[in-house]
């Protein structure tokens, strides 16, 4: 099955931080990171299960992680994937909630 991927709006806000926290560094990096990012939960589209579940973070919540350095946690929603968070380089996942946006 093919799903609709959609980013909540706390997802975006973490996108955004990411970028503004590579960026200090180097602006082309965080750019190149944050689309790679975005293109690796786009590919949710067709490989939603595989992320396993992680009950701990809500019901029927799975993650992904990216390049061992971003864990995206997502939640399969009738023919959408819904992108809830994203935690950068161990950032604790169960801080500032999942949200429902």
């Amino acid at each position: 099955m093919k799903y609709r991927v959609v980013f909540a709006r706390l997802a975006e806000n973490d996108l955004v931080r990411i970028y503004e926290f590579i960026a200090v560094d180097s602006p082309v990096r965080a750019i190149s990171f944050v689309r790679r990012r975005r293109a690796h939960c786009e590919r949710l589209e067709t490989m939603a299960l595989r992320g396993p579940i992680r009950e701990t973070l809500g019901k029927d919540i799975r993650i992904s992680v990216f390049e061992r350095r971003v864990t995206v946690a997502y939640r399969i929603e009738q023919d959408a994937v819904k992108i809830l968070r994203l935690f950068y380089a161990g950032q604790d996942a169960s801080f500032g909630g999942l949200g429902n946006s």
